[in-house]
């Protein structure tokens, strides 16, 4: 009989209850017991949604980060926080974003903001973690009481439940030292509290144990290799009746399977979505004692499941291993939504084609009968999924030819701007006018309830056009007005109008399909609403021209233009996978190309074509990042070098460790690329010690995922370290990433620092 198994759930919850129980507890609305409270109450409902499963992740729940967990309970906590005195969630939250809650700190001996941790992209996803930091003198000390108050409630609702852990040669990896010494010399330190762990757990009666080791599906240098003999040698011994079912996902093991298969634990997760192909090899490998977790159902995307077809692979793998095969997602649901059934106005077609977390599940349990009953068990389930499947595949819809047209007659000559950019910078330098060290923002300005009410009226035909135009113009006047009183050199508009970089330009794109309810978290209260990408793209109208028109109207200084550019798109969308995903960034390209001409034509004369998810696209393997960054680099390329020598080009990437893709960044040819370095104390810089970037570029000196505000002092010693490897002249001062997550009693004093700041730099340049 076949097993049936979750890595994980969405914790947001199906109406983003989570985000706002949190954000009400930052402000001081809400009290401590409240934010346990909503928690606790998520916990249960989503262990309910997994009791049809014959184990549910338990230990998956995180109030901001599962990362940031781990390295509280393995007692790797940052020095700057370790002599708080106040509630340990509490102190997780000042690591995560530099500070609790209001009034939260007043007790504590060491209140007050603190630099918040760094963070990054889990692997190629969109969800952001905050990285585990380590010096030589890193030591550890379990702290267990987060897992096991999970278990006890689970143990209290029946849940048959399988606590996840992130494995110790993993949670290595992610970390980052601090003092430039080995991570790996840590590891003998830090297994006697995993195996701590895993004896507390076995105490409890658990019999399986999750043990998350993704890296198992990247490059791994010798060393690290021998690092996972250690590890599993050192807790195969002491650790009781606990099972260990070690978990990869999200590629392909390659010249990591034989490892893999003779680490000794109990079972091993293969991601079947991305490594089907190696199901045979590690069913050869896999000792006859060990259970084969098959992650059938995609984890990452909200197609539905061709469950005919995965039968058809599936019934002799089952065959064959009989109740040694466990089926699951591929991967942790975190990375889709809860529930389709709470989307009543998605396109009603494009809707019979999904399935969110719930949904998934259901395919899981539908498979698992068919395997252990036979497919007349579910003979209804299967004719359903397998007519929706045939009206994907036929619908007109998907496949426009004139899209296909004009994705043949792309030409070299497309991505060509018209002269180097030295003779550009020239040009641009004599048009702009702009001072040493230019001022600017990444985009937008905060998102306030009034924004936020206008919009909700809007939609709900409570305010017509017209009011609703009002309404943004007057939040663009606002924006305009506030960055002319600061002092800023290039101005945005705000993006008032915008609820999201990529849903906004979705929403005006033929192809694509909208969610109500779609939510996925990116980062602690964060969550994005992931637009469905379903067919052939294409721009029907202009999208940005009439707002920044207005903006630039309002004033004399240079107007940003403010566009997502086709590889962030295409990577924080639900992409087609019934097609190269090269395809569709091409198809991306050419529409955004359109933007960028009627821009140009319309006055604008600088215009920031983002990139934040260039390198979160990049496969997991550094032998195949190659092909990715070639057509990844054309399409970004394609999109903006129609425009004249003139008109800057400005991209913007964040969060995303770039050091090894500068050259690929550099042949993008942007004008000024502008990238967070803040959190990493200019860090991300070191590359220029060794790579001369040709054009212009923006240090992030703003922390804007953090309420604290940044002083004159630091930000110009952020700036002169910059300096350092960097021309003085080809420097730009701004933020790190768009404000709209920001108040703006936070944001007028940071950016008053900031502009305070590159007087400050001009005067001693």
């Amino acid at each position: 009989m076949a097993r049936t198994h979750n890595l994980g759930f969405p914790r947001i919850g199906a109406k983003r209850e989570l985000k706002f129980a949190l954000e009400s507890y930052w402000k001081g609305e809400s009290s401590l017991d409240e934010l346990n409270t909503s928690g606790a109450q998520l916990r249960q409902r989503h262990w309910a949604h997994q009791a049809q499963l014959d184990l549910a992740a338990v230990g998956d729940f995180a109030f901001y980060d599962q990362v940031l967990d781990m390295s509280f309970t393995l007692g790797n906590l940052p020095e700057r926080v370790q002599g708080f005195h106040g509630d340990a969630l509490d102190n997780a939250f000042r690591v995560a974003r530099g500070r609790s809650a209001k009034g939260a700190e007043d007790h504590a001996a060491c209140c007050g903001g603190v630099a918040a941790g760094e963070m990054t992209k889990w692997f190629d996803t969109n969800y952001h973690y905050i990285v585990p930091e380590f010096s030589a003198t890193t030591q550890f000390k379990l702290d267990a009481s987060r897992l096991l108050e999970h278990l006890a409630e689970a143990k209290a609702q029946g849940v048959k439940a399988k606590p996840v852990i992130i494995g110790p040669v993993t949670y290595l990896a992610l970390g980052k030292a601090k003092d430039d010494s080995d991570k790996l010399a840590l590891l003998p330190r830090l297994l006697p509290v995993y195996a701590d762990l895993l004896a507390t757990l076995a105490a409890q009666g658990i019999e399986w144990v999750q043990i998350d080791e993704p890296i198992l599906v990247t490059e791994l240098a010798a060393e690290w290799q021998q690092a996972y003999h250690t590890a599993y040698q050192a807790l195969a011994t002491g650790k009781g009746e606990v099972k260990l079912l070690l978990a990869t996902y999200f590629g392909q093991l390659l010249d990591n399977l034989p490892l893999a298969c003779s680490l000794p634990v109990r079972g091993l997760h293969l991601d079947a979505v991305n490594a089907r192909v190696e199901v045979e090899a590690v069913i050869a490998r896999l000792p006859q004692d060990r259970v084969l977790s098959l992650g059938v159902i995609n984890g990452r995307n909200i197609w539905k499941t061709d469950l005919s077809a995965t039968l058809d692979w599936l019934e002799p793998v089952a065959r064959q291993l009989g109740s040694r095969l466990w089926v699951a997602p591929s991967c942790s649901l975190l990375h889709v939504p809860v529930d389709l059934e709470s989307e009543q106005k998605l396109d009603t077609e494009v809707r019979s084609w999904l399935a969110f977390a719930l949904q998934k599940l259901d395919e899981l349990k539908v498979l698992a009968t068919a395997l252990n009953q036979g497919r007349d068990a579910v003979r209804s389930e299967l004719a359903e999924n397998t007519a929706a499947i045939a009206a994907r595949r036929a619908s007109p819809r998907v496949n426009n030819p004139k899209v296909k047209a004009a994705l043949a007659s792309i030409s070299t000559s497309l991505g060509q701007r018209k002269n180097t950019y030295t003779t550009r910078a020239d040009k641009q330098a004599a048009l702009l006018n702009l001072p040493l060290y230019p001022t600017t923002t990444i985009g937008s300005f905060p998102q306030t309830g009034t924004i936020r009410h206008a919009r909700s009226q809007f939609k709900s035909g409570q305010l017509d056009a017209a009011g609703y135009k009002a309404a943004m113009h007057a939040e663009i006047e606002r924006s305009v007005r506030e960055q002319e009183a600061l002092g800023l050199d290039v101005l945005v508009h705000g993006e008032a109008e915008r609820n999201d970089m990529v849903e906004y330009f979705g929403e005006q794109l033929d192809g694509y399909a909208f969610s109500q309810f779609g939510w996925v978290q990116s980062y602690g209260s964060r969550c994005v609403k992931p637009p469905i990408l379903f067919g052939d793209i294409s721009r029907p109208k202009p999208m940005t021209i009439e707002w920044i028109k207005y903006a630039q109207s309002l004033t004399s200084k240079p107007m940003k233009g403010m566009l997502t550019g086709p590889v962030t798109i295409l990577n924080w969308s639900f992409v087609r996978d019934d097609q190269p995903r090269s395809v569709s960034c091409y198809q991306l390209a050419l529409a955004i190309r359109k933007e960028v001409l009627d821009l140009e034509k319309a006055g604008v004369r600088v215009i920031q074509i983002d990139e934040a998810a260039l390198r979160e696209g990049l496969p997991l393997r550094k032998s195949q990042w190659q092909d990715y960054l070639d057509w990844a680099v054309t399409s970004f390329r394609i999109t903006a070098n129609g425009v004249e020598d003139e008109t800057q080009i400005h991209t913007h990437m964040c969060y995303s460790e770039f050091n090894d893709i500068i050259a690929s960044i550099a042949d993008m040819d942007a004008d000024v690329i502008t990238i967070e370095t803040s959190r990493s104390d200019m860090e991300l810089l070191d590359v220029f010690d060794h790579f001369n970037y040709p054009n212009e570029i923006g240090p992030g000196v703003y922390d804007i995922h953090s309420p604290n505000i940044p002083t004159q002092e630091q930000i110009v010693k952020l700036m002169q370290k910059a300096a350092e490897r960097i021309p003085a002249k080809r420097l730009w001062v701004n933020p790190d990433c768009g404000l709209k997550t920001r108040q703006w009693e936070e944001v007028i004093p940071a950016l008053t620092n900031m502009v305070a700041a590159a007087k400050v730099l001009r005067a001693s340049a």
